[in-house]
């Protein structure tokens, strides 16, 4: 009975494991997808050239990599529940929160001035621009998926 009982443990495992491996494929190729439709709809709006593209995008890739960081751990900070915490180990969360967002304004204004070298700086406004109105589109599509949340949604007007 003890064999048994192992035998389908392991059968179970081998059938979850590649349902894991599955599911990790398609989020990383949703994720890849995301990036192909962001670099083609900013490609879009700030109307790179061949050339300003090849130079832009490494550029481009650094800072957001770096943004992604600097947003991954502020959203550590953030996920500590502060009534499991010390006084003293809330103030430097907060302090800590603080540091992240000044070294984010840094990240900003370093990446501006490098945008405009490769860039017009009516092509950086449109850039940010773009990132803006991207992540709203794809907010909405997300939430257009997923349908009214309650019957509150309903009640609110669109703008």
């Amino acid at each position: 009975m003890n064999h048994l009982l192992r035998s389908l443990l392991v059968l179970m495992l081998l059938a979850v494991v590649p349902a894991a491996s599955f599911a990790q494929a398609d989020r990383q190729a949703r994720l890849n997808q995301l990036e192909n439709a962001k670099i083609a709809y900013i490609t879009d709006k700030i109307s790179l050239t061949q050339d300003q593209a090849q130079k832009f995008w490494p550029v481009y890739n650094d800072f957001t990599n770096k943004r992604r960081d600097i947003n991954r751990r502020m959203r550590l900070l953030r996920s500590t529940n502060p009534d499991a915490l010390t006084d003293q180990q809330i103030k430097d969360n907060l302090t800590q929160a603080m540091d992240l967002r000044q070294q984010e304004v840094k990240l900003e204004k370093e990446y501006f001035e490098r945008f405009q070298k490769l860039l017009s700086i009516r092509q950086v406004g449109k850039l940010y621009t773009a990132e803006r109105d991207f992540t709203r589109e794809v907010i909405k599509r997300v939430a257009d998926r997923r349908g009214p949340r309650g019957s509150h949604a309903t009640d609110q007007p669109n703008n």
